[in-house]
């Protein structure tokens, strides 16, 4: 079984064009020692416990000089030291040596005797020197001016990780770059333009990292120019440690939360559920949780500024206001949306009612006073921020549209092309849709062969404005030139570039084994093969 969870775009220009090989250097090998010290204390501590409790268990069999199995003990205290005396067992694990020529046969005993060398250059032992493998290796991992990563959160055989593709629009491309494993099932992902748990960069510099949100409660942030990373750069959350100071006090203290599971104000407790980067101050980071809870991050100091509970049930979509950028547009599962601004934590934001569980929330880039929400039940609403209720229950939307049959799991705005939306839904179809003054019209739809929609995300480069990443439920990323489509081009004729003669529609995919996709009875329409016929419709405005 395989399936993607969410995607993100990464814009052009950003991604590093020969991403580095992974340096296990001594730094990182104490970072990340220290961060599995205190993992392995918890992991003592829990055995320490459990060792207790069979004691206690068993003092009253031991009191009689019976077994586990009610058997009489058959050694006496004096054979177990013979044996012991016999075989030198109490000296096993010793680390000293034998005689002047040995080693001793401790683990990594000899490690203090190992040579280091900056280069390989610099080994006299290494005869084979850098050849024409390392420059093909170096121009496989490239990535051109020209090209977009894709980034997309995956589950594949119980197996988490997030794959990173480039997409070579000129060439009709699509392949996997390199992939990173995650510890717990993804649930969102945010691309970051600051280097995160870097020194010595330059506030201001470019930057091409990730934040992902998984079933655990911790957010993990990776560096998307190194290849084949053990550990993320930076954890926030219940997980976090300091890299610059492991002292004891932080140790006892981790060790007290690592069991607690109430909500509180520096961490959360539950499933992370969405993440914002505030594209005006790039250190912000709003995260939401299945714990009610909206927390903002300081990513310079990797710590949670500021907690906050506008919600009474899980909260599933957050969203920064494209000019106030102070502004937190939140949904949730309590069936309301508030926007808050985060300056003002005690003040009473805003809030709008809808019929039932939200699903997304998203400003309008191209007009700023309004904002989507998409449900459960299929609808989105179009609100105007300024017009709003005294009341949740008093919330009157622009506009309403039943837009699918079931859930809408997956929506976007274009930031390119103003009035053009897509929907993606567990129907399994993606809807394309153009706003205009009067109200939305559907452009098309179309049933791409992903299974249930679980992400639409529309690119964020003019060069690629029409470029819409779609995957699901059977583990496929979709890259959808919507420009080729004749619907479209009728609706946004203005925007489309012209074309001669026949346009052929352009699907691009990876090439997947049949054995990943999910067994739904039959072949599914969609893809490249698929007819328009098959699969798609269109609405053209009357």
């Amino acid at each position: 079984m395989s399936m993607i969870t969410a995607t993100a775009w990464v814009p052009r220009g950003f991604a590093a064009q020969f991403p580095t090989k992974y340096d296990f250097d001594e730094a990182e090998f104490e970072r990340i020692a220290d961060l599995a010290k205190l993992q392995l204390e918890d992991a003592k501590q829990d055995l320490d416990e459990a060792r207790n409790g069979v004691e206690l268990c068993g003092d009253s069999e031991k009191k009689e000089g019976k077994d586990e199995n009610g058997i009489l003990a058959s050694k006496s205290n004096g054979e177990v030291d013979d044996d012991l005396k016999e075989y030198d067992l109490e000296h096993y694990d010793s680390d000293t040596k034998e005689d002047n020529d040995g080693e001793g046969m401790a683990m990594f005993g000899n490690v203090r005797s190992l040579a280091y060398h900056d280069t390989n250059a610099d080994d006299p032992y290494i005869t084979l020197k850098e050849s024409e493998d390392d420059d093909e290796e170096r121009e496989e991992l490239q990535v051109l001016a020209t090209d977009n990563m894709v980034l997309a959160a995956k589950v594949e055989d119980e197996v988490a990780h997030l794959e990173v593709y480039v997409y070579e629009d000129e060439a009709d491309n699509l392949y996997v770059h390199h992939d990173v494993m995650l510890p717990a099932i993804p649930l969102c992902v945010e691309w970051l333009n600051l280097a995160v748990g870097k020194k010595r960069i330059p506030s201001d510099s470019k930057a091409n990292f990730v934040a992902v949100g998984t079933m655990d409660p911790d957010i993990e942030i990776w560096d998307l120019d190194t290849v084949d990373c053990m550990y993320p750069n930076a954890v926030l959350g219940q997980g976090s440690a300091d890299d610059n100071a492991q002292s004891e006090t932080l140790k006892k203290t981790k060790k007290k939360k690592r069991k607690s599971k109430k909500v509180n104000g520096d961490y959360h407790v539950d499933a992370i559920l969405s993440l914002a980067a505030n594209r005006n101050h790039r250190n912000l980071l709003a995260s939401s949780s299945a714990d009610k809870t909206v927390k903002l991050w300081d990513l310079n100091t990797i710590k949670c500024a500021k907690s906050y509970s506008f919600h009474t049930d899980k909260v599933c979509s957050t969203a920064w206001h494209p000019k106030e950028s102070t502004v937190l547009l939140s949904g949730s599962y309590d069936r309301t949306v508030v926007a808050a601004d985060m300056r003002a934590p005690d003040a009473k934001p805003p809030r709008w009612g809808v019929e039932s569980d939200v699903e997304t929330v998203r400003w309008d880039p191209h007009n700023s006073n309004t904002f989507y929400i998409t449900t459960e039940s299929g609808v989105i609403h179009h609100h105007d921020a300024r017009l709003a209720p005294a009341t949740p229950e008093a919330s009157k939307p622009v506009w309403k549209l039943q837009a699918h049959d079931e859930a809408i799991s997956s929506f976007d705005v274009n930031p390119i092309i103003p009035g053009f939306i897509a929907t993606g839904s567990t129907d399994k179809e993606a809807k394309l849709w153009n706003v205009q003054a009067e109200g939305p019209s559907m452009v098309v739809s179309r049933n791409l062969g992903v299974g249930k929609v679980f992400s639409t995300n529309f690119a964020p480069d003019q060069e690629v404005g029409f470029r819409l990443a779609v995957a699901g439920s059977k583990g496929a990323v979709q890259i959808w030139d919507t420009s080729t489509n004749a619907a479209v081009r009728r609706a946004f004729g203005d925007r489309v570039a012209p074309a001669e003669g026949e346009v052929n529609e352009r699907l691009i995919a990876l090439e997947e084994d049949s054995s990943d996709s999910e067994d739904e009875g039959g072949k599914e329409p969609g893809g490249e093969e698929a007819t328009a016929q098959d699969d798609w419709e269109s609405m053209d405005e009357d």
